[in-house]
């Protein structure tokens, strides 16, 4: 089940919002309520509200019809909150922001999913409403803490569920499901109405899957919220991934001997072919030092933010933790004895650590990692909680530490009929670049869609945006093409080269007098009908363009310029006065063609 999918089947007239709402509670009578689930809304109220969409305009509802789940630790008004703890279980009279949103732009909502309880975990089995199974294997765990969403997106129950994410909860079920996991950078999703678990680092999470359903739903979602106070009001240049339009990007990928996949025979080489479907994708691999960012992940429940979930049910846990799972309750207790000075000692390390991986980020635009080292069967988890859970946060710990964002990408299968999963992940606020990436990568590696057999061939590709996250399209003429002595100025603020292309047929084009170095000047003169001058379109982050611009000397300017297919870029033009004792080179179609006549 996907958006794309139901909304074909909708504007069809094939089916329902109801009829979809009708197919799913009957399997849900059939299968049973637990373990995926821990509640569902009255089936009554979800039809009540198939029907009032039916009445309203698909498009302008961009999630008309599509069902979808929310763990129990997000807000739905007047249902149940239990955060997968009967004990803790309270009715909140208004929805979650994100659910809000969701609502109101046609999403129905199915019910609240199971989840490790206060989402301390990533097994999946620490609840009392039962433990999910992977949907490909009913003695394997489904990754947690947002078990029941994963297994509700990938058996075909919603179109799409909400998890979070502290540790990786939103990428590890993600693997074990063969979903997408979007796991947002810190406040671009509100968690306004989430219980938290550390609210410093806490992210709600998208489950679907395709990616391009994924970034509809982070469309909907996303925004600044006035009642979070940790959301996130993006400023210009923030998030920029120039690399996100260019034809060519590099990633960073660890050295063999940090890999880690605790004992599994599979993954190892299901990775390496991830990296060579990424290198055919126009990527280039870059080794770096995976050693501070797991350094980093060792603060995260070695330290004292494991602090803030105990921070957070403090009371309860005293009257209640008899009531709790034990595992949970062993942990949070733990917390307890941190001091704050061990916090200031460990916000120390965690800033040195976010230093060094700023200097890795240089050499690379994204970091492609394995999702989990490897998978458990519930047996293993029973065997030893607690470090096969650390084992499986290996490559996902330390990612809201340091502020990345991250999409789980699937990965292919494994002989033993398992799926693998890998992880793109990216500067702050990269996300919505990071995802059209995933798709293609994700066509490169795998051929169905969640547990079902449908073909993701069937869905239609997720475009990257023309202009990416934080930047802006600046067209080049002259000294700062590829190779020419000013070309510096770009790559310097991290520019990337889009493509080569022509202006519209009405630009003259003239070598410019007395400039060092030489420079060439376009001016547009309407109607005339030349062949157009060659140019490259770079990709530049929002932020740095304002001093590109100021290095820009008369007689030259920045403005509006018209491409060949009509679309317009910033780029480089010249005043008309200085075309007067210039030389016309219009003829030519380019500076590279102009200064290959000044050799012969």
């Amino acid at each position: 089940m996907n958006i794309e999918a139901l909304h074909r089947e909708y504007a069809a007239g094939t089916t329902t919002p109801a009829q979809i709402v009708e197919a799913i509670f009957a399997r849900i009578a059939s299968e049973g309520v637990h373990p995926v689930w821990i509640s569902l809304i009255p089936k009554e109220q979800v039809l009540q509200r198939a029907a009032a969409l039916q009445n309203q305009d698909p498009t302008k509802l961009p999630l008309y019809g599509i069902p979808f789940a929310v763990k129990d630790n997000i807000d739905v008004a007047n249902h149940p909150t239990t955060a997968g703890c009967p004990a803790y279980a309270f009715t909140p009279t208004e929805s979650a922001t994100v659910v809000a949103k969701l609502e109101a732009a046609g999403a129905i909502l199915i019910g609240k999913t199971n989840m490790d309880q206060f989402a301390t975990g990533l097994v999946g089995t620490r609840s009392p409403y039962g433990a999910p199974s992977s949907v490909f294997s009913k003695d394997h765990i489904s990754g947690g803490s947002s078990s029941g969403s994963a297994v509700a997106v990938a058996s075909g129950l919603v179109a799409f569920s909400l998890g979070t994410d502290t540790a990786g909860s939103g990428r590890v079920p993600a693997m074990f499901n063969n979903l997408i996991g979007l796991k947002p950078s810190r406040g671009v999703l509100s968690t306004h109405g989430v219980v938290p678990a550390c609210r410093t680092l806490d992210c709600v999470s998208i489950f679907t899957q395709t990616a391009a359903d994924a970034a509809a739903v982070l469309d909907v979602a996303s925004g600044p919220d006035p009642k979070d106070p940790y959301s996130r009001t993006p400023t210009p240049g923030a998030g920029a991934s120039p690399w996100a339009a260019a034809s060519t990007f590099k990633f960073g990928v660890p050295a063999p001997s940090a890999l880690q996949f605790f004992g599994d025979t599979h993954n190892p080489a299901l990775y390496q072919a991830a990296i060579t479907a990424l290198k055919s994708l126009g990527g280039e691999p870059v080794e770096f030092d995976l050693a501070p960012l797991l350094a980093a992940a060792q603060l995260l429940y070695k330290g004292p933010w494991v602090a803030e979930r105990y921070a957070v049910i403090s009371d309860f846990i005293q009257a209640h933790a008899a009531e709790m799972d034990p595992t949970v309750a062993k942990i949070i207790n733990g917390a307890a004895s941190y001091t704050a000075v061990d916090y200031f000692d460990s916000a120390y390390k965690l800033q040195h650590h976010l230093r060094q991986t700023e200097q890795a980020w240089k050499a690379f635009d994204l970091i492609l990692l394995p999702t989990a080292p490897r998978t458990f069967t519930h047996a293993e988890i029973a065997e030893s909680p607690i470090e096969r859970n650390s084992q499986l946060g290996f490559y996902t710990n330390f990612v809201n530490l340091l502020d990345l964002s991250a999409v789980a990408v699937p990965a292919g299968m494994r002989p033993d009929g398992l799926p693998f999963g890998v992880t793109l992940i990216g500067k702050t606020l990269a996300e919505a670049a990071l995802l059209p990436l995933a798709d293609s990568l994700q066509r490169k590696l795998n051929q169905t869609l969640g547990g079902s057999k449908d073909l993701l061939a069937g869905t239609t590709p997720l475009k990257p945006a023309t202009t990416p996250t934080g930047t802006l399209l600046m067209a080049v003429v002259g000294a700062h093409l590829t190779g020419q002595p000013l070309n510096w100025q770009l790559t310097d603020r991290g520019g990337k080269l889009v493509r080569t292309c022509r202006t519209h047929p009405d630009y003259k084009f003239y070598a410019l007098k007395n400039t060092t170095p030489p420079k060439p000047g376009l001016v547009r003169v309407p109607g005339f009908e030349g062949k157009g001058i060659e140019v490259e379109i770079w990709a530049l982050p929002s932020d740095t363009v304002g001093s590109f611009v100021d290095g820009v000397p008369q007689p030259l300017s920045i403005g509006k310029l018209r491409l060949e297919d009509g679309t317009l870029v910033m780029g480089f033009l010249v005043e008309p006065e200085a075309t007067q004792d210039a030389f016309e080179i219009t003829n030519l179609g380019g500076w590279r063609n102009y200064l290959a006549t000044l050799k012969k």
